[in-house]
């Protein structure tokens, strides 16, 4: 029985929402058949979007054709296009329609699953996906929850650094001006923000000197742990990296692991990026040391065609964690709770409130399945792989490295033909690259793994790039 008159007004009646959600379904599947046409980097000045929008809110609402329409004409022309086939810079925040409908379902249930008993199927649901992911990523089984471990789905690898952090502090007895964190020098910055957010100074973060493939020398760590307990000082967690942002180096976590586990260092281990990749039998050896590890995660958003936000961040030993983040006021007190016969994932995250996160990466699971993940991820890993080959084989050209699905290369003529070059190929609009510094010289960085990426925009990239050489030097010769 429908009660449309009890929801009359001002408020969206089902039908109402009915046409309009189709339209808007009909919006973003035309958008996804277009993006790739679209200038992948935004071409608006600063300030062109927010001048186009009224200052101050409507006094009565507006037809949702309207704001439709505004999206067209307003938004749209103000996105950099991450869902583009030929988004390549940065690493992906990716989509897909499973995943889409996934977060559709989440926001229609509106579940606040704080609690078990606030909403028992999005925590149990959590916990089976979340097993089914560390079953495709074979990751060890210490992460599972049939021992002390766990896991939970955070907004981004940067909470779950933080977390994981924070659970290392509490094993170390909380915090102490004396505590000690290591990360390799090309650890992402979100360790470094970590350390100031769990309230250690500046000078408790060590960076480790990187080999010549950018990874962290386990003798500089070694180093620096015996000159720090030399000097009273409490080694207190390690995060190591597997898939670096500049580069995608894989630090050597084997001996890493086995110094953490000979001092009591908590082994954190991001593999953000590059974790995904291990649902390929023959690229899980970037997960090699890792039954040492403490804590791991990996973003479904980047490489696993869930889209933004879902990261996937496994325990070995819950209690540390929800030790540091559990909180008990009365007003969340239950029966279940406190019986402690279920998970309450708000002690597993730094906020109180969640959203149901799971459906979408059940969805993309179910959709994709083992097969259908292995094959995007093989197919990203070899086009990179060919890119490489042709960078490596070119005069023009220097490849600095290649690992998994990101080349990272750059021109020899030097630094500032290598920027210009990426300047000239982002203002196309045609793809987008992004770089950064190896050794201390501008690189460019070529990152295979939008969702829709295929062969034939690859090669358009290679293609552009070429151009964009030449162009260069015939520019450099008349002057």
């Amino acid at each position: 029985m429908r009660h449309c008159g009890a929801m009359s007004g001002h408020h969206m009646d089902p039908e109402e929402f009915r046409a309009h959600g189709h339209a808007l379904v009909d919006w973003i599947a035309g958008y996804l058949e277009r993006v790739e046409d679209l200038p992948v980097r935004s071409r608006v000045a600063p300030g062109a979007v927010a001048d186009r929008l009224p200052a101050s809110p409507p006094e009565q609402g507006e037809p949702f054709a309207d704001m439709l329409r505004d999206v067209d004409d307003i938004v749209v022309p103000g996105l950099t296009h991450w869902q583009s086939p030929s988004f390549f810079g940065y690493f992906p925040a990716n989509s897909s329609g499973p995943s889409v409908l996934g977060e559709l379902l989440s926001a229609g249930l509106g579940v606040q699953g704080m609690l078990w008993s606030t909403s028992p199927a999005a925590t149990e649901l959590e916990m089976r996906v979340l097993d089914w992911l560390r079953q495709l990523l074979d990751l060890p089984d210490r992460f599972g929850w049939d021992g002390a471990g766990g896991a939970v789905i955070a907004d981004s690898a940067s909470s779950a650094n933080l977390c994981a952090l924070l659970a290392a502090r509490h094993r170390a007895g909380g915090a102490d001006p004396s505590l000690v964190v290591y990360a390799s020098e090309h650890t992402h910055s979100s360790v470094e923000k970590a350390v100031r957010i769990a309230g250690l100074a500046a000078d408790q973060l060590r960076l480790v000197p990187a080999d010549a493939e950018h990874a962290m020398r386990p003798d500089q760590l070694d180093r620096l742990v015996r000159e720090d307990q030399a000097a009273g000082r409490r080694p207190c967690m390690v995060a190591a990296t597997v898939g670096t942002t500049s580069s995608m180096a894989v630090d050597p976590v084997p001996v890493i692991g086995q110094l953490c586990s000979r001092t009591g260092i908590w082994l954190h281990v991001d593999a953000a990026m590059a974790g995904a990749a291990a649902v390929c039998p023959e690229l899980r050896w970037i997960h090699e040391g890792l039954q040492r590890a403490d804590s791991y995660c990996v973003d479904a958003h980047k490489w696993l065609f869930t889209n933004f936000d879902c990261t996937a961040f496994f325990v070995a030993d819950r209690d540390a964690l929800t030790g540091a983040l559990s909180v008990q006021p009365e007003y969340l007190r239950n029966a279940a709770s406190d019986a402690g016969e279920v998970v309450d994932y708000r002690d597993w995250q730094i906020p109180l409130g969640r959203r149901f996160r799971a459906l979408k990466l059940w969805f993309v699971l179910r959709h994709y399945g083992a097969a259908g993940l292995r094959h995007h991820i093989r197919e990203h890993v070899a086009l990179a792989g060919e890119l490489a080959d042709r960078i490596r084989r070119d005069d023009r050209f220097e490849l600095v490295s290649s690992v998994l699905n990101l080349v990272c290369f750059r021109h020899r003529a030097g630094d500032a033909t290598s920027a210009a070059i990426l300047e000239q190929l982002n203002a196309s609009g045609a793809i987008f690259l992004t770089h950064t510094r190896l050794d201390g010289r501008y690189v460019l960085r070529l990152s295979v793994g939008q969702t829709r990426t295929e062969r034939r925009h690859v090669e358009l990239a290679w293609r552009l790039l070429s151009a964009a050489a030449d162009a260069m030097v015939a520019d450099n010769r008349e002057r």
